[in-house]
């Protein structure tokens, strides 16, 4: 199971990744911070991630037959914890908590659909279960 939370946490951080680089980007309009924030996010993201993973990989809460709702649930709990990441990693690279505060914002909904697709084409895939 390890081999799977590992595959996911990559493909995860990879999609985040642009996703943060991209909005940092058009928010600070610099493209050196939206650059330091996305390759910061790399490190305290994967962390992050794998262990929110291996969180609900215990936890029994909706794992058969009610997987949208188990999904839906993951994510908003994800985005929480990657949202303060954000906001705090923003803040600290540009010096504006605003900026955090905005770039925190737009992620919000972005990562959420991006993480929900996430999530529902692991789903379908077995890569790492037998």
């Amino acid at each position: 199971m390890n081999k799977r939370h590992l595959a996911k946490t990559l493909t995860w951080r990879i999609v985040g990744t642009i996703d943060t680089i991209t909005i940092g980007f058009l928010v600070s309009g610099d493209l050196e911070a939206g650059l330091q924030i996305g390759f910061a996010e790399l490190f305290t993201k994967m962390i992050l991630y794998y262990l929110h993973e291996r969180v609900w990989f215990k936890l029994r809460v909706f794992k058969e037959g009610a997987s949208r709702v188990r999904h839906i649930l993951k994510t908003i709990t994800w985005r929480l914890i990657g949202t303060l990441d954000t906001i705090c990693l923003s803040w600290w690279i540009t010096g504006d908590a605003s900026v955090g505060l905005t770039i925190g914002g737009f992620e919000v909904f972005t990562k959420l659909v991006l993480y929900y697709l996430h999530e529902r084409v692991w789903y379908k895939s077995n890569y790492g279960l037998s």
